[in-house]
């Protein structure tokens, strides 16, 4: 195509610089953060409060959440000689003051700023920077460009080069993406399709909608170089309903891609056509799951179908379709823009690329982080999550959502990585990490996350639906002194059985909990067992 693609973005690009330049020239930048977090706590009217307040000497940007939920409402000033202040917790109060005064100080700790220089950005690169609803500012910061390399390369050469990356899944079971792509690519059945999977319906997890509210472009960047390398020419972006403001926010980045021709027929004038919707599913964690998820989208119930054959294979409308993570989607155009080598060269040997973590619980500091893998739990949780409060002592950590388990303290030093972090069951799984002190008892967390299971189980399997609430009563047996070592055998065989003849990963990973309290809390449980 001699570069003709390339050349086209270049024009964007270029136009979209010169206009925000001129836009902001010689005035100082605000940016309020504004994310599914931060509007909690009054993100939204600090915005509202700064757009009235404010002089014509600054402009007014709102972005998505840089993943330092602890500190929201953040303002960021960046002046014209480029200092940044950061403003933490911003009442509207506090909103009317830095409107008066751009130069006012900002947090005395600037914890936020500290939280983020410990990371290792891909994925969520320039999220709380760029402006979340302007394609002006995603191309200004170079966005679309590693769409525009792939559609001059050959779609084998597009596998080719995410292969010798090593990126794998980042929804929880770290397939190999490029596989996928190469997989749907071979089958010759007519219509090919990419599904986004951005349903994250699992307590614990909220890495996805930040990179939709934040970065909602990139996603979109990483969905058509999967769809150009499997030869699909049209996508749909999976978003759980209840994930108002990413749907509104991928909405609106659809809606804009499309009218610069970045989507819709002859992309960039590269002779590609591809077309994207947005789904919304009616929630449920067992939607995660890509044979429900599919099912769903075809108006059917919320249950898996049997595998094989897989969704590579007859998936949509029973056409060969990759499903992919958003997460996993995001990461793919670094790796076009700076090369295979650039991803692998980060992480560990067997894990390659950056992980992003949800740190929530008994930390000081709560929020999203990306991290190399192989990246301790220790560095996770006492690092970037600062600990737990003081006067709090740590109890355990509950690791990957209600499929995964609870290490206690002693494991901190357990490096993250795809599959099993240990060989009791707990896995990294998509990445929740969820600190426990002495309010919550382990094994109180493990019921939890037993009955989250139970109540989740869509019904089709009978291990499943019958065997997870079975777990459920052996646990309350346990805890209300009425027990004995007849349930720990229970609860063994029960974990056993409904992870080999679930038909879906909720139930193949139903039993992590329990296995997890076996291994780790057996003094516990055997105390609670009373020996009878």
């Amino acid at each position: 195509m001699s570069g003709r693609v390339t050349l086209a973005l270049e024009a964007l690009q270029r136009a979209a610089a010169e206009k925000l330049a001129a836009e902001r020239e010689g005035k100082t930048r605000i940016v309020v953060q504004v994310g599914f977090c931060s509007e909690a706590v009054g993100a939204a009217t600090v915005a509202t409060t700064l757009a009235v307040a404010l002089a014509g000497s600054a402009t007014l940007s709102v972005a998505g959440c840089d993943g330092a939920c602890f500190a929201a409402p953040q303002v960021v000033v960046t002046a014209p000689d480029g200092t940044i202040t950061r403003h933490e917790r911003v009442s509207t109060e506090r909103a009317r003051l830095i409107a008066d005064d751009l130069t006012l100080a900002g947090a005395a700790t600037d914890s936020a700023a500290g939280f983020l220089a410990g990371q290792r950005r891909v994925a969520l690169d320039g999220c709380g920077e760029i402006e979340c609803m302007s394609m002006d500012d995603y191309l200004a910061h170079g966005g679309y460009s590693g769409a525009a390399r792939a559609l001059e390369m050959t779609a084998e050469d597009v596998i080719a080069e995410v292969k010798a990356s090593g990126l794998r899944g980042r929804g929880g079971a770290y397939f190999p993406a490029a596989l996928k792509w190469e997989s749907v690519r071979r089958f010759d059945k007519g219509s090919r399709y990419v599904v986004v999977n951005c349903e994250e319906g699992e307590p614990g997890i909220f890495k996805d909608r930040h990179l939709m509210e934040g970065v909602p472009h990139r996603v979109i960047e990483g969905t058509i170089i999967a769809a150009y390398a499997s030869g699909a020419n049209e996508a749909f972006i999976y978003i759980n309903a209840e994930a108002e403001l990413s749907a509104e926010r991928m909405g609106k980045a659809v809606d804009d891609a499309a009218e610069l021709g970045l989507l819709g027929d002859d992309i960039l004038g590269s002779g590609f056509d591809l077309r994207v919707e947005l789904r919304q599913g009616a929630g449920g964690y067992v939607c995660g799951e890509e044979m429900t998820l599919l099912n769903t989208m075809e108006g059917d119930r919320r249950e898996p179908r049997p595998r094989p054959p897989f969704p590579t294979e007859s998936g949509l409308r029973r056409m060969p379709t990759v499903i992919n993570n958003a997460e996993t989607l995001a990461s793919v155009p670094f790796i076009l823009t700076e090369g295979s080598d650039a991803l692998a060269g980060i992480g560990s040997d067997d894990a390659k690329g950056t992980k992003i973590v949800s740190v929530s619980g008994a930390v000081r500091r709560s929020g999203v982080a990306e991290v190399p893998m192989g990246t301790t739990l220790r560095d996770i949780v006492m690092g970037l999550g600062g600990g737990v409060a003081s006067g709090s002592v740590l109890t355990g950590i509950a690791v990957g959502g209600p499929s995964s388990g609870v290490f206690p303290p002693s494991m901190l030093d357990t490096p993250i990585g795809p599959g099993l972090l240990h060989e009791s069951g707990v896995m990294l799984g998509a990445g929740g990490v969820i600190a426990l002190d002495e309010r919550v008892p382990p094994l109180a967390a493990m019921r939890h996350l037993a009955a989250y299971n139970a109540a989740e189980s869509c019904g089709k399997c009978t291990p499943c639906c019958e065997g997870t609430p079975r777990m459920v009563e052996a646990l309350d047996r346990l805890a209300s002194g009425g027990g004995s070592t007849a349930d720990l055998d229970e609860l063994r065989y029960l974990a056993e059985v409904v992870g080999l003849a679930s038909l879906c990963g909720l139930g193949q990973a139903a039993g992590g909990p329990i296995n997890s309290a076996l291994h780790f809390f057996d003094e516990e449980l055997a105390a609670l067992a009373g020996g009878g």
